[in-house]
């Protein structure tokens, strides 16, 4: 059995932080000041991190899509989310998506209007929920992955009402599908991110998606039409046209040789977890929305074998990118900017002054030893 854990978050007015601190300029040896919750100062030098000895500190991770952790899904409703807020606060993640699982429309849209209430504050020691990943259920019935059985069309009007529940910031689809286009360019026009995944559609699809108004690519390579050199499916949209995509760098989802193809062709690739209710957790079974999920040998399953998610963190993440070599900084970009600024979001995942004072520190052997939500220092105790 997991050994119990007693976890303590403290919250002061103001704090300090010295060590190597990647800036939006680059790397800094110095101090890092925060009050209130914002970045106040930042001194330093220039600095070459390998040439000390000094802990990394870093911004902190933004996770676009997860669905649960620490036992708790986030398609339970009630205090779900805040359990899984708390769990990946743990491991780095200072703000984070709900991201849903396809499901019957009256179930589905309960969630989200639960999900809308628990947006508006943060639960102390718990991750910033921004708002929700509506992962389904406009979605290809022929490629759920580990998906319900639940798909459906996309309707303008069924979409206008999750929008009204809660602030959906992304929402994944199925081109292919008749009436999606359209629908696409609805939610684009109101700001959410519309993102291409759990699709049969070809390369022309995806093309004319993007023309349209999306943006990005759900899990790259997992649950869509993969490469072929005359039929470059949804995978060669991505690696032709796409500026953002998010990818689960958890060694089991994507072979090392796909994700650095995948970082040569998108700028801001960035990391998503794609975590269940297992992450944090011993092996075991353990639910995914409506599924029965086992947790063995590092990864998540559904009972014919198929991967369902992951037990992926983000700390974890980075230490995985880290052993591939990929440099720290570039790291630390795809675990945290980018998916900040695909959401439109200024003030996080960057250490400048006036940002949220969202900080991770990592040891040099890559240890998470420390994080700050909102400027508050969340510690775990053995």
């Amino acid at each position: 059995m997991r050994a119990a854990r007693v976890t303590r978050y403290v919250s002061r007015e103001r704090f300090m932080l010295k060590g190597n601190i990647l800036t939006t300029d680059g790397w800094i040896y110095g101090s890092i000041e925060f009050a209130n919750g914002r970045v106040t100062a930042l001194e330093g030098a220039r600095v070459d991190p390998k040439t000390n000895g000094a802990p990394y500190i870093l911004p902190g991770f933004v996770d676009c899509h997860v669905h649960g952790g620490g036992g708790a899904d986030i398609m339970e409703g009630g205090d779900a989310a805040t359990t899984v807020a708390r769990e990946h606060a743990k491991h780095g993640t200072t703000s984070m998506l709900a991201t849903t699982m396809t499901a019957p429309r009256d179930e589905l849209m309960a969630v989200v209007k639960g999900l809308g209430e628990q947006s508006i504050r943060r639960a102390p020691g718990g991750a910033r929920v921004l708002g929700v990943h509506l992962e389904g259920p406009y979605i290809n019935p022929g490629k759920l992955g580990a998906q319900p059985d639940a798909a459906a069309v996309a309707v303008r009007d069924e979409v206008l009402k999750y929008l009204s529940l809660a602030p959906i910031r992304v929402v994944t689809i199925a081109p292919e599908i008749s009436g999606h286009i359209e629908v696409i360019q609805e939610m684009a026009a109101r700001g959410v991110r519309v993102q291409l995944g759990h699709s049969l559609g070809t390369y022309d699809d995806a093309v004319n998606a993007l023309k349209h108004g999306a943006r990005g690519f759900t899990h790259l390579f997992n649950a869509m039409s993969p490469l072929h050199h005359r039929d470059p499916g949804m995978v060669g949209a991505a690696l032709a046209h796409a500026e953002y995509a998010e990818l689960i760098p958890d060694l089991l989802h994507v072979h090392p040789g796909a994700i650095r193809a995948a970082l040569r062709a998108i700028p801001r690739l960035y990391v998503v977890t794609d975590s269940t209710s297992a992450s944090g957790m011993p092996d075991g079974e353990y639910r995914l929305g409506s599924q029965h999920v086992t947790k063995c040998m590092g990864g998540v399953r559904l009972a014919d074998g198929t991967l369902a998610g992951s037990t992926l963190t983000m700390d974890q993440a980075l230490r995985n990118l880290v052993s591939i070599g990929l440099p720290m900084a570039d790291v630390s970009n795809r675990l945290s900017r980018y998916a900040a600024d695909y959401l439109g979001l200024e003030d996080r995942g960057r250490i400048a002054r006036g940002a949220w004072a969202d900080l991770v520190v990592f040891d040099r052997e890559l240890a998470l030893t420390a994080t700050y939500v909102e400027g508050e220092s969340i510690v775990e105790y053995a």
